[in-house]
């Protein structure tokens, strides 16, 4: 990354608003047993932004999503050097409670996968497990908020309790996928290619999502597709072979990407 330590850290706010980051990732490396996956990544979060993950396959960019709300504690032989911050203080430290620090991060994967209960029981399932409701009046609202918030209360408000999440096409579970993550009340929307499954209407309106959710939320994107990170994205992280080799602004990446790599890859030459 041409730069990035010599420059102040609010220069890479997408706002240009003088604030600090929400999450610093430092020299980051991680094996999977011998293999090693990630090479001394450096890269900012910051509040109300959109960063995108891109570069070809096997580059890393799943990997270093996964490390940012400890998912990697559920498999085994892996092992991580560096350092993970948020608001200052290292996710990995012995006074950090994993499941607690999973709560600020709401998940998403490519393929949808609802629970197989009621689309009600989808989304109210996080909010009863964490007590973030007292009465079944304030779940009521709760579940409601977060289907609209995810654009979905119109559809599925007439059989919230006799229709099945899995019942639901395939941009619908999506987005109860989404309303779902929502529901924890995260800080940070983690989403690995959200819409690598989903048709192209069903992917406008996830992408709509995006950028509506990131008002109140910070979100990392791993997508496959250059026109979405356009779409979408405030600034782009472009991975190769486990290096994080660029970090910028979006159109500056993809108009002025400063390495052969990545100049190529957005172009499609390889991928």
């Amino acid at each position: 990354m041409q730069g990035h330590e010599e420059l102040p850290k609010s220069i890479y706010h997408p706002s240009g608003r003088n604030t600090d980051p929400i999450m610093e990732i430092l020299d980051l490396s991680l094996w999977y047993g011998e293999k090693q996956a990630l090479f001394d990544v450096n890269f900012d979060l910051y509040p109300s932004e959109i960063l995108a993950f891109i570069g070809p396959s096997g580059c890393g960019k799943s990997t270093a999503l996964k490390a940012l709300n400890r998912m990697h504690d559920l498999t085994r032989d892996v092992r991580i050097e560096g350092r993970i911050l948020m608001d200052g203080h290292d996710i990995y430290a012995p006074d950090i409670d994993p499941p607690l620090h999973r709560k600020r991060f709401g998940w998403v994967a490519q393929k949808p996968n609802p629970f197989t209960t009621s689309v009600y029981d989808n989304v109210a399932y996080g909010a009863r497990i964490h007590g973030l409701t007292r009465t079944r009046a304030d779940l009521d609202e709760h579940v409601e908020t977060c289907l609209r918030r995810a654009d979905l209360w119109e559809e599925v408000k007439d059989h919230l309790h006799s229709q099945a999440g899995t019942a639901l096409s395939g941009g619908q579970q999506q987005r109860l996928c989404i309303a779902r993550a929502l529901a924890t009340e995260p800080e940070v929307l983690l989403m690995d290619e959200p819409t690598g499954s989903i048709d192209p209407i069903a992917t406008a309106r996830v992408e709509e999502l995006m950028l509506d959710l990131k008002k109140d939320h910070s979100v990392v994107v791993v997508t496959h597709s250059m026109m979405e990170a356009r779409r979408v994205s405030d600034r782009v992280a472009y991975f190769h072979l486990g290096h994080l080799l660029e970090l910028g602004p979006t159109m500056q990446i993809f108009e002025h990407a400063e390495t052969r790599q990545a100049s190529e890859f957005i172009r499609g030459k390889f991928g």
